[in-house]
């Protein structure tokens, strides 16, 4: 914590989350799923929507995290110039993969437990990968010129994207 502060990068409050946090991180995947037992005939799509959602969550927490501590060149997602790490809607190689990863793992284990079959796992991780990287875009192009659109928002709007793409998907593969 004391290196991403002494480079700037630190969440707010000493790293403390607060409801905000959770609601822009959870609200997607809980509405998604208070939606299948009302909607029974789409459940299996609306289930992988719902693992979509906390993978692009997971996704994008891990390929921040990894990025500033380990990404060796950052880039700007909408120039792709080098920045600083840290930089709003920067990436990297090492976080972009790592966040792969993240989602894969959340898929898998949605998978084992018996959620969704081996084709959402693929739509979860590809529908996650999508919407992290929107989010980046969505970082770097808008979320320091718009004083309303904070990190909480901006991941609400990462995971509900996350779990549109694989609802789509679904419904058509």
């Amino acid at each position: 914590m004391k290196e991403k502060e002494a480079r700037g990068i630190a969440e707010a409050r000493g790293g403390a989350r607060g409801p905000e946090n959770v609601w822009g991180s959870a609200a997607t995947a809980m509405s998604v799923a208070m939606l299948t037992p009302l909607l029974p005939s789409m459940t299996p799509m609306l289930l992988v929507g719902y693992v979509a959602s906390i993978a692009t969550k997971l996704s994008d927490t891990v390929a921040s995290e990894i990025g500033k501590a380990f990404g060796k060149t950052t880039y700007l997602i909408t120039t792709l110039k080098i920045v600083p790490r840290g930089t709003e809607g920067a990436v990297s190689i090492e976080g972009t993969l790592a966040g792969i990863v993240a989602s894969a793992v959340i898929g898998l284990i949605a998978y084992f437990l018996g959620l969704i079959n081996m084709s959402g796992v693929g739509i979860s991780i590809f529908a996650a990968f999508v919407a992290t990287t929107a989010e980046s875009y969505i970082g770097a192009t808008f979320q320091d010129s718009i004083p309303w659109l904070t990190n909480e928002l901006v991941n609400l709007i990462n995971t509900i994207i996350g779990a549109v793409v694989a609802i789509g998907l679904s419904s058509i593969l």
